[in-house]
């Protein structure tokens, strides 16, 4: 299959993103994560489900899934993506709240001999700076198992393996208050009425107040109930 131009990738890549979250992609929410119009979205879709390659199958009114071909050219953008994240921490000293926008540039362009050195170099790594798995090169991706830190329950024990990398200033905050892959925390409370959650992480006598917007954005993997 040829490589697809850069908005097809895009398109592909997002949709796969909302499948994972457990949702049917919609019209409405790509629109609002791609940054175009509604209407750009259904021509898009429509293009996408008619062309030789049936890359997507969509449905007006009722949402767009990915075909194998078209999750296939997803993972591929994915791989791309977070091999170029991990090799701009490992090899140029790039800070993991300052690589993603690198990324989104590079996953289009660089070529599969060029892929398969970067991940050489870095030893074949399984996540990125952020702990998101990178998809094999057979363009395979396990199911995940982790959930959102918002689902915890207080007095559980959890270990994160990874946080969203789309917003620099919320990696910034969780790194100050040392809250990163592979930390291990402590669920100490929850206030009421949808209030924080208060997180102590694994050897540090602080707790932290961690409001929804936070949480969401923070997956683990849980140890223990006390």
């Amino acid at each position: 299959m040829p490589r697809q131009t850069a908005a097809v990738e895009d398109y592909l890549k997002t949709v796969h993103e909302i499948e994972l979250e457990g949702r049917l992609a919609g019209t409405a929410e790509l629109a609002e994560r791609l940054g175009v119009t509604r209407a750009s979205v259904s021509g898009m879709l429509k293009k996408l489900a008619a062309s030789p390659d049936r890359l997507v199958r969509y449905t007006r009114y009722h949402g767009v899934r990915l075909t194998p071909a078209g999750r296939k050219v997803a993972l591929e953008v994915i791989r791309h993506h977070r091999l170029v994240e991990s090799y701009l921490v490992a090899a140029l000293g790039y800070g993991w709240d300052e690589v993603h926008p690198e990324a989104d540039h590079l996953e289009h362009v660089i070529s599969e001999a060029l892929e398969e050195r970067i991940a050489a170099y870095l030893g074949n790594p399984q996540a990125d700076p952020h702990g998101a798995p990178i998809p094999p090169r057979d363009g395979s991706l396990p199911p995940l198992q982790d959930r959102r830190l918002s689902d915890m329950a207080v007095g559980q024990v959890a270990e994160i393996t990874r946080v969203s990398d789309h917003d620099p200033e919320l990696l910034r905050y969780l790194d100050r208050l040392g809250l990163r892959p592979h930390r291990r925390v402590r669920i100490t409370g929850r206030s009421p009425f949808d209030g924080p959650l208060h997180v102590q992480p694994d050897g540090s006598d602080e707790v932290h107040a961690l409001s929804r917007r936070i949480t969401d954005d923070v997956f683990v993997l849980v140890e223990t109930q006390a």
